[in-house]
Protein backbone atom coordinates (compact mmCIF):
# COMPACT_ATOMS: atom_id res chain seq x y z
CA UNK A 1 0.00 0.00 0.00
CA UNK A 2 2.77 2.32 1.20
CA UNK A 3 4.70 1.45 -2.58
CA UNK A 4 1.33 2.70 -4.64
CA UNK A 5 1.01 5.82 -2.55
CA UNK A 6 5.13 6.68 -3.30
CA UNK A 7 4.21 6.16 -6.70
CA UNK A 8 1.44 8.12 -7.33
CA UNK A 9 3.11 10.44 -5.54
CA UNK A 10 5.89 10.19 -8.16
CA UNK A 11 3.98 10.36 -10.88
CA UNK A 12 1.38 13.22 -9.60
CA UNK A 13 5.17 15.02 -8.70
CA UNK A 14 6.28 14.59 -12.87
CA UNK A 15 2.61 15.88 -14.25
CA UNK A 16 3.27 19.22 -11.93
CA UNK A 17 6.69 19.57 -12.96
CA UNK A 18 5.53 19.01 -16.50
CA UNK A 19 3.06 21.66 -16.15
CA UNK A 20 5.25 23.57 -14.42
CA UNK A 21 7.64 23.63 -17.60
CA UNK A 22 4.97 23.77 -20.38
CA UNK A 23 3.89 26.99 -18.50
CA UNK A 24 7.21 28.83 -18.03
CA UNK A 25 8.03 27.95 -22.15
CA UNK A 26 4.55 29.60 -23.35
CA UNK A 27 5.17 32.93 -21.28
CA UNK A 28 9.15 33.28 -22.69
CA UNK A 29 7.27 34.59 -25.81
CA UNK A 30 6.42 37.74 -23.41
CA UNK A 31 9.86 37.87 -21.68
CA UNK A 32 12.07 38.82 -24.79
CA UNK A 33 11.24 42.47 -24.90
CA UNK A 34 13.12 42.52 -28.33
CA UNK A 35 10.38 40.52 -30.24
CA UNK A 36 8.01 42.43 -27.88
CA UNK A 37 5.88 43.31 -31.37
CA UNK A 38 1.94 43.66 -31.02
CA UNK A 39 -0.37 41.65 -33.63
CA UNK A 40 -0.91 42.64 -36.68
CA UNK A 41 -1.51 41.63 -40.31
CA UNK A 42 1.28 42.41 -42.74
CA UNK A 43 -1.29 42.41 -46.03
CA UNK A 44 -4.68 43.69 -46.65
CA UNK A 45 -7.65 41.44 -45.84
CA UNK A 46 -8.52 39.06 -48.65
CA UNK A 47 -12.17 39.15 -48.07
CA UNK A 48 -12.95 42.92 -46.41
CA UNK A 49 -16.65 42.35 -46.70
CA UNK A 50 -16.06 39.22 -44.17
CA UNK A 51 -14.63 41.70 -41.01
CA UNK A 52 -16.90 42.99 -38.59
CA UNK A 53 -17.89 46.80 -39.05
CA UNK A 54 -15.80 49.33 -37.73
CA UNK A 55 -18.76 51.09 -35.18
CA UNK A 56 -20.94 54.11 -37.87
CA UNK A 57 -23.80 56.19 -37.44
CA UNK A 58 -26.08 56.06 -34.54
CA UNK A 59 -23.42 53.38 -32.54
CA UNK A 60 -21.36 56.40 -32.49
CA UNK A 61 -23.63 58.36 -29.42
CA UNK A 62 -23.94 57.39 -25.88
CA UNK A 63 -21.05 57.79 -22.77
CA UNK A 64 -18.65 56.53 -25.17
CA UNK A 65 -18.90 59.21 -27.19
CA UNK A 66 -18.70 62.10 -25.01
CA UNK A 67 -15.90 64.14 -26.94
CA UNK A 68 -15.85 65.50 -30.44
CA UNK A 69 -12.52 63.40 -31.25
CA UNK A 70 -13.87 60.05 -30.23
CA UNK A 71 -16.78 59.95 -33.01
CA UNK A 72 -14.12 61.75 -35.32
CA UNK A 73 -11.62 58.99 -34.83
CA UNK A 74 -14.39 56.15 -35.82
CA UNK A 75 -15.35 58.53 -39.00
CA UNK A 76 -11.63 58.18 -39.98
CA UNK A 77 -11.07 54.70 -39.01
CA UNK A 78 -13.79 53.46 -41.52
CA UNK A 79 -12.00 55.33 -44.19
CA UNK A 80 -8.83 52.79 -43.65
CA UNK A 81 -9.93 50.11 -42.59
CA UNK A 82 -7.82 47.96 -45.04
CA UNK A 83 -5.16 50.04 -43.29
CA UNK A 84 -6.22 49.66 -39.77
CA UNK A 85 -6.41 45.89 -40.45
CA UNK A 86 -2.54 45.77 -41.62
CA UNK A 87 -1.57 48.01 -38.43
CA UNK A 88 -0.51 46.85 -34.33
CA UNK A 89 -1.93 48.60 -31.30
CA UNK A 90 0.81 49.69 -29.07
CA UNK A 91 -1.78 49.80 -25.90
CA UNK A 92 -1.23 45.88 -26.36
CA UNK A 93 -5.17 45.42 -26.54
CA UNK A 94 -3.82 41.56 -27.94
CA UNK A 95 -2.91 40.33 -24.54
CA UNK A 96 -5.40 42.51 -22.65
CA UNK A 97 -8.87 42.08 -24.93
CA UNK A 98 -7.17 39.85 -27.92
CA UNK A 99 -7.61 42.02 -30.70
CA UNK A 100 -5.78 40.89 -33.79
CA UNK A 101 -4.92 44.68 -35.54
CA UNK A 102 -5.31 48.00 -34.54
CA UNK A 103 -8.69 47.95 -36.77
CA UNK A 104 -10.14 45.69 -33.65
CA UNK A 105 -10.05 48.49 -31.52
CA UNK A 106 -12.32 50.65 -33.85
CA UNK A 107 -15.21 46.92 -34.02
CA UNK A 108 -16.33 48.01 -30.34
CA UNK A 109 -15.97 50.71 -27.96
CA UNK A 110 -12.06 50.51 -26.87
CA UNK A 111 -11.09 52.88 -29.60
CA UNK A 112 -12.92 55.71 -27.75
CA UNK A 113 -11.63 54.61 -24.44
CA UNK A 114 -7.90 54.58 -25.11
CA UNK A 115 -6.10 57.42 -25.92
CA UNK A 116 -3.57 55.02 -27.64
CA UNK A 117 -6.04 53.54 -29.90
CA UNK A 118 -7.35 57.05 -30.66
CA UNK A 119 -3.82 58.17 -31.37
CA UNK A 120 -2.68 55.30 -33.60
CA UNK A 121 -6.14 55.61 -35.35
CA UNK A 122 -6.02 59.63 -36.19
CA UNK A 123 -2.27 59.23 -37.56
CA UNK A 124 -2.81 55.95 -39.69
CA UNK A 125 -5.43 58.25 -41.13
CA UNK A 126 -3.06 61.23 -41.44
CA UNK A 127 -0.27 58.95 -42.87
CA UNK A 128 -2.60 57.54 -45.43
CA UNK A 129 -3.73 60.47 -46.63
CA UNK A 130 0.10 61.60 -47.18
CA UNK A 131 0.70 58.77 -49.65
CA UNK A 132 2.28 56.25 -46.74
CA UNK A 133 2.01 52.80 -46.59
CA UNK A 134 0.85 50.51 -44.02
CA UNK A 135 4.52 49.01 -43.77
CA UNK A 136 5.89 52.83 -43.32
CA UNK A 137 2.99 53.65 -40.83
CA UNK A 138 3.86 50.44 -39.02
CA UNK A 139 7.69 52.08 -38.25
CA UNK A 140 6.17 54.84 -37.15
CA UNK A 141 3.54 53.19 -34.85
CA UNK A 142 6.49 51.28 -33.34
CA UNK A 143 8.33 54.89 -33.19
CA UNK A 144 5.80 56.16 -31.24
CA UNK A 145 5.39 58.91 -33.59
CA UNK A 146 1.37 59.00 -32.63
CA UNK A 147 2.30 59.97 -29.42
CA UNK A 148 2.48 63.68 -30.36
CA UNK A 149 -0.71 63.98 -31.49
CA UNK A 150 -3.11 65.91 -29.62
CA UNK A 151 -6.96 64.56 -29.88
CA UNK A 152 -8.54 67.64 -28.64
CA UNK A 153 -7.30 69.23 -32.06
CA UNK A 154 -8.95 66.85 -34.39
Amino acid sequence: MKRFFKQRLNRNLLWALAISAFTMVSYAQFSNPADDVPAYHPSAPLHVSSLPPILAGAKLTGSSFRYPWQVHVYQKAARIGNVLYQLPCNCRCDRALGHTILRSCFEGLHGSECSTCAKEGFYAYQQTRLGKTPAQIRAGIAAHAYESIDLDKQ
